[in-house]
């Protein structure tokens, strides 16, 4: 299709053509007949309209060279030439958006794929560049699905505790899914999230060395020591065997200066932070193939988190260059809180993360940096990103920065950014022109979500409200009360088979939990409790109907299987011998379901057959689902 003719001043970089064809679009890729190259690739990045007609603005992207390369062009477009509308295979081919790579989204304006080369993405690094709310956290997370597909080592330094969505998958948005060529996926067994079991209960406990070099105290030290006590901390490091919070405490307790006492604070603050041990998280257990390890620094003060990157990407930089672990990629979100920009402020893991910037590639660590600000972040660790994914940007600075970092950043790209919707990323690195890419929708869902506080204020008005108006009758209360709750178990029944076909998919067993949590438990106990054990009995949850009612309604039967019993009420281990149901002894609650990953089979005390055989003689049997329950076994002082 003919879009209209070169006219004006032609450069090898840029060019004008007229407009004709009443479709041409901005970011419109073209191509245009070259007397010494054959069809050169193009693309439109603005148009202007006047009385005079429509003139577009165009950028050279290249032609495909004898040795496969993207080369510019060395002379002009002639004047006069047939601008084209580009075909598909053509930018397929110029673009090589095809291969192996990661699937990020499709080209603005087409249906064409677009992968990332992770060959080069976890080799010489990448950064995610936005504004707050415009995309990033969401960008990687696409990029994230892809990298776990390939069973890749992966650390994700988490501030905010957005990456655990990673192991849900995003049901609610499947007929999108679908138009895109995928489908909803949850990462739940490859997932290992590390943080603070205060903020979240079901992470697992970070644990740091206390063993350290005297580099490494001073380092991790969260004030400014003056040269007094710099002098006393050396003089007792120097003595020691073992560098330890414990020995530290003891030796200085020893010293005869008043200024050690102020030192002696920062060491207690530390050691009280429950960080370190003599039995810290191994890189072994961080890093593994296959597996994605979550630091998840949610409700973790500001300088801790700093303390926690440091040691972290210390300790991991080192045992990978003695090869002790995997190669492995690492992402850090907001990274300019971590390795800020001289005079934006100070870190204590800005070495280290620098270092691993421009000497990581050798060593097979590559490094995603992510930020809203890239202003303060240090302008030699942005240099060292070979690809870079540019969403909405509008602060004057961060634009600067952009392009003062990245190469093949004209200005008229820079004013483009600003003009991105979201959802819409610029990508550069793939080709040596940036590209417009629509990126994809995740497979699992966005934990990154910045919450509707208006819509929370009018929940909160709504359920006061209801609770207001509720009428309490003082007669039939209880039989309203019943009557009221089998309806709800009713609606609940129907969904339950429907909300398993995720873990049957997902090929992991559904575990019911207790619907009480432990300091429910010590709240509502008379007794003082010594411990709270859990344990994980087998079960099968049947889908029953009665065949002697003609009437539609149906079921469940919660089995355990070791005793062969129907439970009636897992929180309360109340239960009924499977000889002895009725229909009284229906398992009508609200189930609530989780995930979990267990190699082993289910035991076999009684199998799956003999139930069926009893439940049969009652009983049609239309579904059925193995599962586990948590079970509580309270011990008492």
């Amino acid at each position: 299709m003919i879009l209209g003719k070169i006219i004006g001043k032609i450069s090898t970089q840029k060019f004008q053509f007229n407009v004709t064809n009443l479709k041409t679009k901005k970011f419109q890729f073209v191509q245009i007949n070259h007397p010494e190259y054959n069809y050169v690739l193009c693309q439109i990045m603005e148009l202007e309209r006047t009385s005079e007609g429509t003139t577009a603005t165009c950028n050279i992207i290249g032609y495909k060279s004898d040795d496969g390369r993207i080369k510019g062009i060395r002379t002009p477009f002639n004047i006069n030439s047939e601008v084209l509308e580009a075909e598909d295979e053509f930018i397929k081919k110029i673009i090589k958006l095809k291969g192996n790579g990661a699937y990020i989204g499709k080209l603005e304006g087409k249906n064409i794929k677009v992968n990332i080369d992770l060959q080069k993405v976890l080799t010489k690094h990448l950064s995610v560049l936005a504004k707050s709310g415009s995309g990033k956290s969401y960008f990687v997370g696409v990029l994230l699905e892809e990298i776990i597909e390939k069973e890749i080592p992966l650390l994700i330094i988490d501030p905010h505790g957005e990456y655990s969505s990673l192991k849900e998958a995003d049901y609610d948005n499947k007929e999108n899914l679908i138009k895109w060529d995928i489908e909803p996926k949850a990462y739940f067994s490859k997932i290992k999230e590390y943080g603070d079991q205060d903020s979240k209960k079901d992470l697992i406990p970070l644990k740091l060395s206390e063993n350290m070099s005297s580099y490494e105290l001073m380092k991790i030290i969260p004030t400014q020591l003056s040269n007094t006590q710099e002098s006393m901390l050396f003089s007792v490091i120097k003595d020691l065997d073992e560098i330890n919070f414990d020995n530290l405490l003891i030796n200085l307790e020893l010293l005869n200066y008043p200024g050690k006492w102020s030192l002696m604070d920062v060491i207690m603050y530390l050691k009280g932070l429950n960080l370190f041990s003599h039995q810290p998280t191994k890189p072994n257990e961080l890093v593994q193939i296959g597996k994605c390890s979550i630091i998840n620094l949610k409700g973790i003060s500001p300088e801790v988190q700093d303390i926690i990157v440091y040691k972290i990407m210390k300790d991991l930089f080192n045992a990978r260059k003695k090869e002790q672990i995997p190669p492995f990629f690492c992402i850090i979100e907001e990274a300019h809180n971590f390795a800020p920009e001289k005079g934006f402020g100070k870190s204590k893991s800005t070495e280290t993360i620098r270092l691993i910037s421009s000497e990581g590639r050798k060593f097979g660590l590559g490094l995603c940096v992510v930020s809203q600000r890239p202003a303060l972040i240090q302008k030699t660790i942005l240099a060292q990103c070979s690809t870079q994914v540019i969403l909405k940007l509008t602060n004057p600075n961060d634009l600067r920065a952009v392009s003062n970092s990245i190469e093949g950043i004209s200005s008229e790209t820079v004013d483009e950014i600003q003009n991105l919707s979201i959802g819409t990323a610029l990508v550069c690195g793939i080709v040596d022109k940036p590209l417009i890419v629509n990126v994809r929708p995740r497979k699992t869902k966005h934990g990154g979500q910045a919450i509707n506080i208006l819509q929370n204020i009018k929940d909160l008005h709504k359920n006061k409200d209801d609770d207001k108006n509720k009428i309490k009758p003082i007669n039939n209360y209880n039989k309203n009360k019943q009557l009221n709750q089998q309806d709800h178990e009713k609606k609940n029944e129907l969904k339950i088979f429907d909300n398993l076909e995720k873990f049957k998919k997902e090929k992991i067993l559904p575990l019911i939990k207790p619907k009480l949590s432990l300091n429910d438990i010590k709240l509502i106990s008379n007794k003082p409790i010594k411990d709270i054990k859990n344990y994980l009995i087998p079960a099968v949850l049947f889908e029953c109907k009665n065949k002697e009612h003609n009437k539609n309604n149906t079921f469940n039967f919660l089995i355990d299987k070791v005793k062969s019993n129907v439970v009636i009420d897992p929180d309360e281990n109340k239960k009924v011998e499977i000889a002895h149901i009725n229909d009284r002894h229906i398992f009508n609650r609200n189930i609530s379901f989780e995930s979990i990953n267990y190699s082993e089979k289910l035991k076999e005390n009684f199998s799956i057959k003999e139930i069926k055989e009893i439940l049969s003689k009652r009983y049609l049997i239309l579904n059925y689902q193995e599962c586990f329950i948590i079970y509580r076994k309270i011990i008492f002082d």
